[in-house]
């Protein structure tokens, strides 16, 4: 019993001492570390958002992803050219970067918790019927449909981390969650060849679809959007910018959403920048095995190609950890020269990876590893630069918006890789890929002395 009232009393004094440093006059000073250091309830609430979108967000990929290795057998079944499914490609991407910004508008009028679940077990349906589909327009369909509900797993996460952690620690955790794209990459092109070899590419649809219906129930359950709405201070708050009365009450409509995000010069650079890199990321996640097993020799069946792509997702997430790190702590906060860092290493290495002899499967694989590590960095740090460039109200708008002109981008890489594969082969893809990767370093350069908010 003793015992009982003295750790009561320890409790009550923990409490009052985190309410006192949290109201003192240097709170400023507390970061949403220390604060979760120091509540362990807050620390137990933010862990579970962060973990639960990061399992959300790699469930995405598994129907998301199993598309590009199912490719080349559903072109042999159906009998559809490479235009034709680089057109399903392209439709799917315009789909998929415009549902990017209207579905981040809805995450910042309403909640991201059910925008991001719903989206998962939409998609899921979508995957099941995709399996069942046997014709190009249905396929067509389909895709795009999934593409469209695919767009309702990226603003939610970026609200709901923009809500839980603060400026100091923005980038380094959205590199953390960015390896849930890495990692359910990973998965599904590993796991799509098995069960591609064992019940035909149909089943690479129906077995995940039914997965991730599941799993949006575990998602709804888990998440929740801001720490206000169990009772927290807001990460403003707890770093010392307390919203005034007046600033808490204000609730922007749709077109005040859209409007501050396009009148945004900032915003719009980054997002054509965003174009340019996401040609270069969907050349090797939509191409790639494609490209491998037509240029490189290297059958989809193969272990070496399995291995190569889990180490293409490893080498990504150690690239985006090391981008996250660098920019938060060597450069103070500053995206932009990070990224055009990574951008010009990446066209140097997309030059390379077109001029060194095909016939050498470990110096291919070396270079797409070392390509793995570039690709996603930078969609990393335009994430966070659109979070730290537009106001707080509109951070899965602008996200959202970066995110359609990089599905923009996906589209030309779709039916613009299909045609120069089918027309002057895959060197001709690669050197387009290098241009694109200029294209966006010259973007960046143009903010580079630009501050965030």
């Amino acid at each position: 019993m003793h015992f009982n009232c003295f750790a009561e009393n320890c409790n009550i004094l923990t409490s009052t001492y985190i309410k006192l440093l949290y109201n003192m006059k240097q709170h400023s000073q507390i970061t949403t570390q220390e604060y979760a250091r120091r509540n362990t309830k807050f620390k137990y609430w933010r862990n579970r958002t962060f973990y639960s979108i990061m399992i959300g967000y790699a469930a995405f990929y598994l129907v998301r992803q199993n598309f590009s290795v199912a490719v080349h057998s559903i072109c042999q079944e159906l009998h559809i050219t490479k235009v034709d499914m680089g057109l399903v490609m392209s439709i799917g991407g315009l789909v998929y970067g415009l549902g990017k910004f209207l579905f981040g508008l809805v995450g910042d009028k309403y909640s991201a918790r059910y925008v991001m679940a719903i989206g998962l077990a939409l998609s899921g349906i979508m995957n099941i019927l995709l399996g069942i589909s046997s014709i190009l327009p249905l396929i067509i369909i389909y895709y795009s449909l999934n593409q469209c509900f695919q767009s309702m797993g990226n603003p939610p996460c970026m609200k709901m981390l923009a809500n839980w952690f603060g400026k100091t620690e923005l980038a380094s955790r959205y590199a953390i969650w960015n390896i849930s794209v890495h990692v359910g990459n990973s998965l599904a092109v590993s796991i799509s060849p098995i069960i591609l070899s064992y019940y035909g590419w149909r089943y690479i649809f129906y077995i995940p679809g039914i997965f991730c219906i599941l799993l949006s129930i575990f998602l709804f359950n888990r998440l929740r959007d801001t720490p206000s709405s169990l009772g927290f201070p807001s990460v403003e708050e707890i770093e010392g910018n307390k919203l005034t009365e007046k600033q808490e009450k204000i609730k922007l409509s749709f077109k005040e959403l859209t409007k501050s995000v396009l009148l945004n010069k900032y915003i719009w650079c980054i997002a054509l920048a965003n174009l340019f890199i996401y040609i270069n990321r969907m050349t090797f996640l939509n191409w790639g095995p494609t490209l491998l097993q037509e240029s490189r020799g290297i059958s989809i069946l193969d272990t070496k190609f399995k291995i190569i792509m889990i180490l293409f997702d490893i080498s990504g997430m150690i690239g985006s950890l090391i981008a996250g790190y660098v920019s938060d702590k060597v450069f103070k906060g500053r995206r932009i020269p990070v990224a055009i860092i990574y951008t010009l290493l990446t066209a140097f290495t997309m030059y390379l990876f077109k001029i060194i002899p095909i016939t050498s499967t470990l110096l291919n694989s070396i270079i797409i590893i070392f390509i793995g590590s570039l690709l996603t960095a930078p969609i990393v740090l335009i994430n966070t630069a659109a979070t730290e460039f537009s106001s707080k109200e509109s951070v899965a708008s602008a996200t959202g918006f970066t995110g359609t002109f990089g599905y923009i981008g996906t589209a030309i890489a779709g039916v613009g890789n299909g045609y120069l594969v089918e027309h002057y082969g895959w060197n001709s893809v690669l050197s387009f890929a290098t241009i694109s990767a200029i294209g966006s370093t010259v973007l960046f350069a143009l903010l580079w002395n630009k501050k965030n908010k």
